[in-house]
């Protein structure tokens, strides 16, 4: 396996690990929220994936003038409505309300957002980029995404 597949993966992990923390400190803290079992809680983590990085985007697309009518709040009632599906759909899963899904999902954004540098990830690429050096040589370097850039 290649150090960049294998660093995708470990982004994977490390996101699942986190959104588990997020659904069970959810269920510890939040009336309405309750699962049954630990096999449950990684049923309900890898579902919650899922539909993130399949439903989420178009959800997002189809509620774009909401999302930018709410300045990017609206993402927050998607997340708790992908919540309440998930609640719907895992036996053994319980979500009482909207507003129990609202607050659980908070809770995994929350999360997310903390541990958002220890996941890393995609967003961490890099580009080799071609410069033009003195007398016609050509050299090329790296330049990671966090790297200011402004290509004219």
């Amino acid at each position: 396996m290649s150090r960049e597949g294998s660093e995708g993966f470990s982004s994977i992990l490390k996101r699942w690990i986190v959104s588990g923390l997020g659904v069970w400190l959810g269920s510890y803290f939040i009336d309405g929220i309750s699962y049954d079992a630990n096999s449950t809680l990684l049923i309900v983590v890898l579902l919650l994936g899922l539909f993130s990085a399949v439903l989420k985007p178009i959800l997002v697309l189809l509620a774009l003038p909401f999302v930018l009518l709410t300045l990017g709040l609206g993402i927050l009632f998607i997340n708790a409505l992908l919540y309440l599906l998930v609640g719907e759909l895992v036996p053994g899963f319980e979500v009482a309300s909207f507003w129990a899904a609202f607050f659980g999902a908070l809770w995994v954004t929350f999360l997310n957002l903390l541990f958002g540098n220890w996941i890393g990830g995609s967003r961490r690429s890099s580009v080799k980029v071609r410069t033009g050096g003195a007398a016609g040589k050509r050299s090329t370097r790296k330049v990671k995404a966090k790297d200011d850039v402004i290509d004219i």
